[in-house]
């Protein structure tokens, strides 16, 4: 199980074995090189940790405890959870600041407790058998257990085809679960108990003046970004050009106070409407940072058999490919590298935010009845080639109001299966396996969770749920530790979290400017181009690459013998899409990728 994540941890290996108990674990040696060795143990023998990630609050925590009268015998930040648990127990979670998931093993109770931190920033996997409970980072860690079964969880593959990823606690496997974020798991006596130990939906809003909020976001993001920074290796930032990226970078630039320059690094693409390189160009030269940067192009398909199976399930979000290709990039420089995800959860940056607020004035003055004809009107125009464009734009907009039920609000733009679809694409058995199934149950269930009346922040509040802990944190996960690097998110921070969801949604977006109240928080720091630029996205043009360099490789997984072979599709409609594409007259670009990663994916780890 441990030789499994060889990746995740290249400098060391530990073990602790014991009766009816085993904690392993590999480590990417960040904080007291030399020192930090787990399995961690209490004084008396009888508590062992083992952990992945990084406590930026260890400092302050550390001192309270050996004022307690605890003995640490290393730097590590890690080991301050093992004394941390000895002195508050549980409660210890609430008290731990960064991005980790942990598992201890405390003897004179005979339980095992495990947890992930706040964002899901760090993965947790297990597997409950008749026997045994089994943990992991990863599924090819349980795997590798002859008594973890291979059963397809179908409700998990109707999943993958609608949103592109699994949702979590699902996996592709009927008998893998995952921990979700912010939660924390105990087994005792044979029995497994999942529990939440924190929820941002609980933060009280408060009534903010515009200028208040601005100045409270800049001072508590500046605090996380120089926090984050905390390392006894080389660390550095990724850097797209964007304003989440871009602030990262620029705060960093201020928390070094002179240290010497940042390492910035991005990814660039030959199409130029999905290149942001000049911009990323831009921001490194306003920071004097040491950037340096790398062009993707189609000739990524070696990358495909690696890459696509190394999730150990289906992942269809193509963006996988210019991650690990920048995390591969930033390794052969530094260990650690700070990132902007989640300020688009926090602040309302995606496109989906608005489509659903048009839908609902459109949703006024157009009926129900007339949006599948405009739809299918619309449908018959040529798809562009550019990322987005004006024609791509209007086509998924009018496709998402016509096919997917409005109370799943922005998730209407964020699935690429829909009912009429999957009718078609679905073998009957597959059909009748899902009968009783609701694929939009957990978003309806995440839009609730929030707990407030603000439409916007209920949005954001299922964004990070779901499409930020399912499918992007696991995107920068599995890519970079593929590269052996570790990567931070000063955005999830708890602080900024929870000032965040403190604010009203008309802070975030106002008069159809998304982000406002970050763009005034760093209205000094960025560059005017910066601030004003649409949001790009980080996206490959795979729509392209279908019609061309990798059509060979998806006529092959696609083609009738192995749909038919597999049973879930029917050949000829999948035969169909692929037709369509390589003619041009449609774009199934997200959902042919979909399929060619099933396939890759059940010849791999079924097969």
């Amino acid at each position: 199980m441990v030789d499994t994540l060889r990746h995740r941890g290249p400098d060391d290996e530990g073990a602790r074995v014991g009766p009816g108990v085993g904690l392993g674990m590999r480590r990417l040696s960040i904080i007291d090189v030399e020192g930090g060795r787990q399995p961690f143990s209490s004084e008396d023998d009888r508590i062992q940790l083992v952990a992945n990630g990084e406590i930026y609050n260890h400092a302050p925590l550390r001192a309270e405890l050996i004022a307690k009268g605890h003995r640490f015998r290393s730097r590590s930040d890690i080991e301050v959870i093992l004394h941390g648990y000895e002195e508050f127990g549980i409660e210890v979670l609430g008290r731990l600041r960064g991005m980790f998931a942990f598992a201890l093993w405390d003897g004179p109770k005979r339980r095992f407790f495990a947890a992930r931190d706040r964002a899901g920033e760090k993965p947790l996997y297990y597997a409950h058998t008749p026997s045994r409970l089994l943990f992991g980072s990863e599924i090819k860690a349980l795997l590798v257990q002859p008594d973890v079964s291979r059963e397809v969880d179908l409700e998990a593959l109707d999943q993958f085809l609608t949103y592109e990823y699994v949702l979590t606690p699902r996996t592709m496997f009927s008998d893998v679960r995952t921990v979700p974020p912010a939660h924390y798991l105990i087994y005792e006596r044979g029995a497994v108990k999942v529990e939440r130990y924190w929820d941002v939906a609980s933060v009280t809003a408060r009534d903010w003046t515009e200028d208040d909020a601005a100045a409270a976001l800049r001072e508590t993001l500046a605090g996380a970004v120089s926090g984050q920074m905390m390392s006894d290796v080389p660390l550095g930032a990724f850097l797209s050009g964007g304003i989440d990226s871009s602030a990262i970078v620029g705060l960093m630039t201020e928390a070094a106070g002179g240290a010497g320059p940042v390492n910035t690094f991005s990814m660039g693409f030959e199409a130029a409407s999905y290149n942001e390189l000049p911009y990323a160009r831009e921001v490194a030269t306003r920071f004097g940072t040491n950037h340096r940067e790398g062009m993707a192009n189609p000739d990524l398909s070696d990358l495909f058999e690696r890459l696509v199976t190394h999730f150990d399930q289906p992942f269809g979000d193509v963006s996988l490919f210019p991650t690990y290709l920048v995390s591969q990039s930033a390794r052969e420089h530094v260990t650690v590298a700070l990132s902007g995800d989640g300020g688009d959860e926090l602040f309302g940056g995606y496109d989906a935010y608005q489509a659903e607020a048009l839908a609902r004035r459109i949703g006024t003055v157009v009926p129900d009845v007339a949006l599948p004809w405009l739809a299918a009107v619309l449908s018959v125009l040529p798809p562009s080639d550019k990322k987005k464009g004006l024609i791509n734009k209007v086509r998924r907009f009018t496709q998402g109001l016509a096919s997917a039920p409005s109370e799943i609000a922005q998730y209407r733009w964020m699935t690429f299966c829909d009912a009429g679809a999957k009718r078609r694409l679905y073998a009957p058995a597959l059909q009748s396996a899902l009968l009783n199934s609701d694929v939009y149950a957990p978003i309806r269930r995440h839009l609730r969770g929030a707990h407030t009346d603000d439409r916007l922040n209920r949005q954001l509040y299922a964004d990070l749920q779901v499409y930020l802990n399912d499918d992007i944190l696991v995107k920068v996960d599995r890519m970079s530790m593929a590269a052996s690097l570790e990567t931070r998110a000063p955005f999830l921070d708890m602080d900024v979290m929870e000032l965040a969801f403190s604010m009203p949604g008309h802070l975030k977006i106002r008069n159809g400017e998304r982000k406002h109240v970050l763009k005034r928080a760093m209205g000094d720091l960025l560059p005017e181009s910066v601030l004003t630029r649409p949001k790009e996205g980080f996206s490959i043009p795979m729509k392209t690459w279908l019609r061309g360099e990798w059509a060979p490789m998806m006529q092959d997984l696609l083609g009738p013998e192995p749909v038919g072979r597999r049973g879930w599709f029917e050949p000829t409609e999948v035969t169909r899409r692929v037709s369509e594409h390589l003619a041009g007259t449609h774009n199934h670009a997200h959902q042919l990728f979909s399929l060619m990663v099933l396939e890759r994916w059940a010849q791999s780890f079924l097969d």
